[in-house]
């Protein structure tokens, strides 16, 4: 592309940046087909044989356990395909914009990133959005409803994000992910005709999150602000605060700058909105072929060994907070402390009796791949209600636990969650290749706002410098800690931030439809999830 040519079809107001004309009709080299080509036949091979062998456990000869999985596979898929050029597209903007790489090269090298990002996640992030849906659900995520909650999150994510994205409005996925899990359990709490027996919505969890979306906005408008003005005070090098000149490339040193933070953004992109959608997929597995899905069939009897030995001590550590002999169902009990999302003495005995039953019957059978198909499910959730159960252990004042206890306590939640929080390599590799698919092919409209729309001037080479640093040095720290931020979110206001910085203006009108589509976010998309969860369940 020529930014001479762009230059001269700019509209008034824009005469330093390329137009948005000519970037949407960017065509893509001959080879970039090719490639997208290879990856994706690439991709479907390896995951096909590797899903192949997980269902080779499976006895069930039914049709409609596997025409469902491969319906809600693609729906998963979908949503991570459009989230790649939805959200991703932000990283390539700046690198775009200031000559240091051509539009189809930066989107190839900004899915390369996003797909080993993708392929390194820790599934902390996956597991913590699962955590906010209705726990009955979770356990019963093979029934009707289970099936309804997760193509009402899914379709009401990708409808959400493509209009916005049909608009050029970078808004956040993460956000209409949330928004979708609280309108599924807020409308599953107002259909259940008990109140008590449904969870609803984790507030306090929802509230967490929300708040690390609320305020990833504010860091990346200040921080970006703060580094632009630092940097012009400091480093006293007036080609960094230049305008690209033509479609010259930018000094060599400054290009490997804009170019690292491009990859980063893009590889802690992947590494924390690729998890999105990874937690879901593992919860449609589980409820079509809970055989091969249900528990962790890597766990063997060295393993096994390990963990029985690990539940005997979280076992007596339970035993110093419980009172009480242990109750009658103790799984009702444990689910009763979920959904409550607080622990008493007599919820600590449940636990420790669940815990027993759980130490048992896997001591029985040796290594998880030779447990009954019957009874993986139940020992499954029996595992993740334990699991759930500890993690209020150790915030009951109450209680008092002692920093020994919650030591052994830890230890053993890690080994509930490696039997049931765990995500096979061709599940990453199947969103990888969604995620980076998306970056590559929708990536204009989110682009062309960011690049062009936000500020009243072209970007220079330390803008987009200081906004990369700020968004890929917020997102690997959210990563780090397992909460889901929005790159959109992060990227978009550091570019305001910089252009504030730079004294170069703000374009109202783009700042107030990005401010409306981020406040609508999360109200649409509890609605629309909520109707959407409410529909089908009458046909689910």
């Amino acid at each position: 592309m020529s930014n001479i040519d762009a230059i001269n079809q700019a509209p008034l107001g824009m005469q330093h940046a390329p137009s948005a004309s000519t970037l949407i009709r960017q065509k893509p080299n001959p080879w970039f087909n090719v490639i997208a080509a290879v990856v994706v036949v690439t991709g479907i091979i390896y995951t096909g044989i590797h899903l192949a062998d997980d269902l080779s456990v499976v006895r069930d000869t039914r049709a409609y356990p596997y025409i469902l999985l491969g319906i809600a596979l693609l729906i998963a898929l979908g949503f991570e395909f459009v989230n790649g050029f939805h959200d991703t597209a932000n990283a390539v903007a700046t690198v775009i914009y200031t000559n240091s790489m051509s539009p189809n090269l930066a989107v190839v090298w900004s899915g390369f990133f996003n797909f080993a990002g993708v392929l390194v996640s820790t599934g902390a992030v996956a597991f913590g959005i699962v955590s906010l849906l209705p726990v009955e659900l979770i356990l019963q995520v093979g029934s009707g409803a289970g099936f309804a909650m997760v193509f009402a999150l899914l379709i009401a994510a990708i409808l959400w994000n493509l209009g916005t994205w049909y608009f050029g409005l970078p808004s956040s996925s993460s956000h209409t992910l949330i928004g979708s899990v609280i309108g599924v359990g807020l409308m599953n709490q107002l259909m259940a005709a008990n109140a008590s027996g449904t969870s609803g919505v984790d507030w306090s969890q929802a509230t967490k999150i929300g708040y690390t979306l609320l305020i990833s906005p504010l860091i990346g408008f200040s921080v970006a602000f703060l580094l632009l003005t630092i940097l012009k005070a400091t480093i006293k090098i007036p080609a960094l605060y230049k305008e690209p000149e033509g479609d010259k490339p930018p000094p060599l040193w400054i290009r490997g700058l804009l170019i690292l933070t491009c990859s980063g953004v893009s590889f802690f992109h992947g590494g924390n909105d690729g998890q999105k959608g990874m937690g879901l997929i593992m919860l449609i597995l589980i409820g079509t072929v809970p055989t091969a899905y249900a528990l962790n069939r890597t766990m063997h009897e060295q393993d096994v060994s390990q963990f029985v030995a690990i539940s005997a001590q979280a076992q007596t550590a339970l035993s110093h907070y419980s009172s009480g002999g242990p109750p009658a169902d103790a799984h009702a009990a444990a689910m009763d402390i979920v959904r409550a999302r607080q622990v008493t003495a007599p919820g600590v005995a449940a636990l420790s009796a669940l815990a027993q039953r759980i130490s048992t019957q896997v001591d029985q059978y040796h290594s998880m791949d030779k447990v009954p198909p019957g009874s993986m499910v139940n020992i499954r959730n029996d595992m993740y209600l334990v699991s759930e159960g500890l993690r209020f252990v150790g915030k009951a004042k109450a209680l008092n636990v002692s920093d020994a206890d919650k030591t052994t306590l830890d230890a053993y939640k890690k080994q509930l969650d490696h039997s049931t929080k765990f995500i096979p390599t061709w599940v990453k590799v199947a969103v990888a290749i969604a995620l980076g698919l998306g970056t590559m092919i929708g990536w204009k409209r989110i682009v062309v706002t960011v690049g062009e729309r936000i500020g009243k001037t072209h970007l220079t080479y330390a803008q987009g410098a200081s906004a990369e640093i700020v968004a890929m040095a917020t997102i690997g720290a959210a990563e780090l800690y397992g909460l889901p931020v929005s790159t959109t979110h992060v990227l978009s206001s550091g570019v305001a931030g910089t252009m504030v910085a730079n004294h170069s203006g703000l374009q109202w009108s783009t700042v107030r439809n990005l401010l409306m589509a981020w406040v609508l976010t999360l109200p649409v998309s509890i609605a629309l999830a909520g109707s959407l969860y409410w529909l089908l369940r009458h046909f689910m």
